[in-house]
């Protein structure tokens, strides 16, 4: 079936996918739209970032550029990426002919004190999202949260409640729901154009490995104890989880934070990849705030990580073509389509979007998913993506992973988010664990 796909339409729409922006603050494609000058009336959105790496950078990129918002103050546990931010925020504005009132602080609890913001990008370690999101919510802040939203189940259900009870705004960072190429595809599906979705290929990569890197020095001006927060167990330091950076001369980090990678510190190509594509899949069968009844592990009878739905979809972690192309493809009763980045095909010509000119940049930085985030702050509304479907998504991605862990099928009931036919409780026992002292969820 694959080699008689490869014959279909291949057509490439829309997206960009160069790594080019990090050394500093450019105008971004997709600017034109909300070139606008904001209302007399509308408030001036103060924000505020936890986390100062490399996807912050992006994300900064982008807000400060937005109408209406101002970029006041930011928090990292390392004291050179501090000082970074300081100078790209100051630069920037000071281009804008603005002055530049921006403080950094090494403890986020300092930076969510000040009454004066409105808003926080958290953009930390996967480990640290829920913990600072909730404080976060309490602190009457609203939250553009990167993704997947959660490093553990427990951890979506505690933040999805404190969200709604303290009436915040919460966007995930799930940008590819902002991009054109991927609306189309699950419009095709939710439509019913495909006829009934019996498979989906959503490849994403493997599971994370235990943590075998070698003990090194840690930086003088790195809190190696905050960052490690909640975690437990012994996880020595390797710059490899923060990757290092230079002010004099100008070098931003090299690779993305390898702490995906490993058991102790995040969940892998799974949760990393899996919150962008498996997330896809998911809206596209209508499971948004749902999900599978059954997930089968690497190794369990099956070559790939596969999901269950209760309508008989199965979706597997299986690559849909040679080149291993990070995407999601349906398979329907009268055709198939395949969506990933800056790529579009389909079984029909039929299927295609509509042309659109190639826009330059980074993926990371594609600005209309944070315009709509400032939207959804401005009007008191949910964003594209809010704290449901973010929980929702990161969930499928945990339970791929808690398979992987037991080496064997477990059952899952989306409804009331327990596990079926957990006799031993080993499943159950995985949907969170015990924060190292004195770190606490709530």
């Amino acid at each position: 079936m694959e080699k008689d796909a490869k014959k279909g339409v291949s057509r490439r729409r829309f997206l960009g996918t160069t790594a080019a922006g990090m050394a500093g603050l450019a105008v971004l494609p997709g600017l034109s739209s909300c070139k606008q000058k904001p209302a007399a009336t509308d408030k001036t959105i103060r924000m505020g970032f936890i986390g100062m790496g490399r996807q912050s950078m992006f994300l900064l990129n982008g807000f400060l550029q937005i109408p209406g918002t101002q970029v006041v103050a930011g928090c990292d546990v390392y004291g050179r990426k501090r000082k970074r931010f300081e100078q790209r925020v100051t630069d920037f504005y000071a281009k804008a002919g603005q002055k530049a009132d921006v403080k950094t602080y090494e403890k986020y609890e300092d930076l969510l004190a000040r009454e004066d913001i409105d808003a926080v990008v958290i953009a930390t370690p996967d480990h640290a999202h829920a913990m600072i999101a909730v404080a976060a919510c309490k602190a009457g802040k609203d939250v553009y949260l990167e993704k997947p939203m959660t490093f553990t189940i427990k951890e979506g259900q505690v933040l999805r409640q404190a969200v709604r009870d303290n009436d915040r705004v919460l966007a995930i960072g799930s940008q590819q729901r902002s991009d054109p190429n991927f609306q189309h595809a699950v419009e095709l599906v939710q439509s019913g154009k495909l006829g009934k979705i019996t498979k989906i290929n959503a490849y994403v990569g493997a599971p994370p490995t235990p943590y075998t890197l070698p003990e090194e020095p840690i930086p003088e001006d790195l809190n190696w104890d905050r960052w490690l927060g909640p975690l437990a167990g012994d996880i020595y330091f390797n710059n490899e989880l923060n990757p290092p950076i230079s002010l004099d001369p100008p070098q931003d980090e090299q690779f993305w934070g390898g702490w995906r990678w490993y058991k102790e510190t995040g969940g892998g190509f799974t949760t990393d990849w899996g919150a962008h594509m498996f997330d896809i899949a998911q809206w596209g069968l209508g499971m948004d705030g749902s999900g599978p009844i059954e997930i089968s592990p690497i190794g369990d009878g099956t070559e790939f990580m596969q999901f269950k739905y209760a309508d008989g979809a199965v979706m597997t972690s299986e690559p849909f073509d040679e080149k291993l192309t990070k995407g999601v493809k349906f398979w329907g009763e009268t055709g198939w389509i395949e969506v990933a980045r800056g790529y579009f095909n389909a079984s029909d010509e039929k299927f295609m979007p509509a042309e659109s000119v190639a826009d330059d940049g980074p993926y990371e930085t594609k600005i209309p998913h944070q315009v709509n985030f400032i939207e959804a702050v401005r009007e008191r509304k949910d964003p594209v993506v809010p704290v449901e479907i973010g929980h929702s998504s990161a969930t499928v991605c945990n339970l791929g992973n808690i398979a992987c862990d037991l080496k064997r099928t477990i059952k899952w009931d989306p409804d009331t988010e327990t596990f079926v036919d957990d006799e031993d409780g080993a499943a159950t026992a995985k949907l969170h664990y015990e924060y190292r002292s004195p770190w606490t969820l709530t």
